[in-house]
C-alpha cells in the first residue's frame, strides 16, 4: 500500500466567514494550540503517507507560517514530504480555481510525477482522529474506484452535507445534497481514496467534456459505471459549518471522553510553540478548562479554552468561552459565551455576553 495525500485548504471557507476572513479554514485555530488542517495532516502521517500536497487559494499567509517545513509532522524530507501547491494552475483563463475540479486540473503535474498506487483527498473542516491505512485496506478488499469515507451526525448547516445511500455491501446507490431535513444521517465526510492513475483519466476526461463540477459531473452520474464505496466511520468526528458549530466542538473537548478519543493512542501533531508555562496568581480560580502555555491568569476561568499567551486580568470572569492566542482581558471583565480571534484586547470592566447558539464574536485585532 503506498498513497499520496492532497488537502483542500480554502474549500469551506465561506462556512465560518467571521473567522477566515484573515486567514484559511485550514489555519483555523483550534482546541487551545492546533490548527483545523493539523488533524487531516497528522492522520495521514499516521497512516504512513510521506508525500502530502496543500492546495492553496488566498489568505494562506497563516498557513504558511504554521506549516513551515513539515518538521513537526516529520515531513521535512529531501524526496517528497509537504508540498505546497499554489494557487495559480494548468486553468484556461488562468485565474484562481473555482471548485473542486479546476484545483484538481491545477496539480496534474503534481499527481503525474508521483508513482503511489492511491490519492487520499482531504478537506480540513473536520475535526477526527482516524486510521486512513484502513480506509485503504477496505478499499482494496472492494476493489473500489473509489471510497468515500462517511460517518452519522447530526446536521447541522444543510448547505455543507451529503447524504450517502449505500446498500448492503457498501456500495454507493445514491446521494443527496443539501438536505432539506435535519437530524441524524449518514453523510461524506470530504474524505476520499481514489486510485491515481483512475483520478488522473477522470480529470482529464473532464477537461475534454468541459466538466464543471467533481461530485455532480463525474461521481453522482457514474454510480452504476464505477465503483463507489462508502467507508463507515463510527468515531468521534466534528464537521465545522458555522460559527456555531465551531464554538460547540471547542466546548465538546472539555469533556475527557472526547480528548481521550480524540487525543488518544494516535497523536495530533502541531506546530510547537516555545512557551513559558502558565503564570496562576493568587487570586485566579480555574475550573473545568483548557489553559495552554505561556498564559497568565489572575482571574476565574470557567468552562473555557484559553490559547496561548492569554492573559486574565484580577477580578476577571472568562465563562464557557473560546479566548484564541495573545487576547489580553483586562481587570474586572465579565465574558459569557464570546470568542475572540488573535490578539484582541478587552479594556477593564467591560461585559459582553453571548449564547451557545450564538456566541459573541470579537474579530482579529480589536480592541473593545
Amino acid at each position: 500500500m503506498s498513497a499520496v495525500g492532497v488537502i483542500f485548504s480554502n474549500i469551506h471557507d465561506e462556512n465560518v466567514p467571521e473567522l477566515s476572513r484573515q486567514r484559511t479554514m485550514g489555519s483555523l485555530p483550534y482546541g487551545g494550540r492546533y490548527r483545523l488542517i493539523d488533524f487531516a495532516l497528522s492522520n495521514l502521517v499516521n497512516a504512513g503517507v510521506t508525500t502530502v500536497g496543500i492546495i492553496t487559494k488566498n489568505n494562506y499567509q497563516s498557513l504558511l507560517d504554521h506549516l513551515g517545513s513539515g518538521k513537526d509532522w516529520d515531513l521535512a524530507r529531501k524526496y517528497g514530504g509537504l508540498v505546497l501547491l499554489p494557487p495559480f494552475g494548468a486553468i484556461d483563463n488562468g485565474g484562481l480555481y473555482k471548485n473542486r475540479l479546476e484545483a484538481l486540473k491545477g496539480i496534474t503535474g503534481f499527481l503525474s510525477r508521483r508513482n503511489e498506487d492511491y490519492v487520499i483527498l482531504c478537506d480540513c473542516d473536520g475535526v477526527y482522529r482516524m486510521d486512513l491505512s484502513d480506509v485503504i485496506d477496505y478499499h482494496e478488499k472492494k476493489q473500489a474506484d473509489i471510497t468515500i469515507v462517511c460517518h452519522p451526525e447530526e446536521i447541522g448547516n444543510p448547505s455543507s452535507y451529503d447524504i450517502v445511500k449505500s446498500d448492503e455491501t457498501g456500495r454507493v446507490i445514491g446521494l443527496e445534497f443539501n438536505p432539506k431535513n435535519k437530524g441524524k444521517a449518514k453523510y461524506y465526510s470530504n474524505i476520499m481514496v481514489i486510485n491515481r492513475t483512475f483520478l488522473l483519466n477522470l480529470i482529464n476526461e473532464s477537461i475534454s467534456h468541459g466538466y464543471k463540477n467533481f461530485r455532480d459531473d463525474i461521481i453522482l452520474v457514474n454510480l452504476r459505471r464505477y465503483n463507489v464505496y462508502a467507508y463507515d466511520f463510527n468515531g468521534y468526528h466534528a464537521t465545522i459549518d458555522s460559527l456555531s458549530s465551531y464554538f460547540k466542538h471547542n466546548m465538546e473537548l472539555l469533556d475527557k471522553k472526547v480528548r481521550d478519543e480524540l487525543f488518544g493512542a494516535r497523536d495530533i501533531y502541531t506546530k510547537v510553540r516555545d512557551s513559558a508555562p502558565t503564570k496562576y496568581g493568587f487570586s485566579s480560580l480555574v475550573k473545568n478548562s483548557l489553559v495552554s502555555d505561556g498564559c497568565v491568569v489572575e482571574g476565574t476561568v470557567e468552562n473555557s479554552i484559553l490559547f496561548r499567551g492569554v492573559k486574565v486580568g484580577k477580578g476577571a470572569v472568562v465563562r464557557n468561552s473560546v479566548i484564541m492566542q495573545d487576547t489580553v482581558i483586562g481587570d474586572g471583565v465579565k465574558l459569557n459565551c464570546v470568542i475572540t480571534d488573535k490578539n484582541v484586547v478587552i479594556r477593564d470592566n467591560r461585559v459582553l455576553s453571548g449564547c451557545e447558539v450564538q456566541p459573541y464574536f470579537l474579530a482579529k485585532g480589536t480592541m473593545i
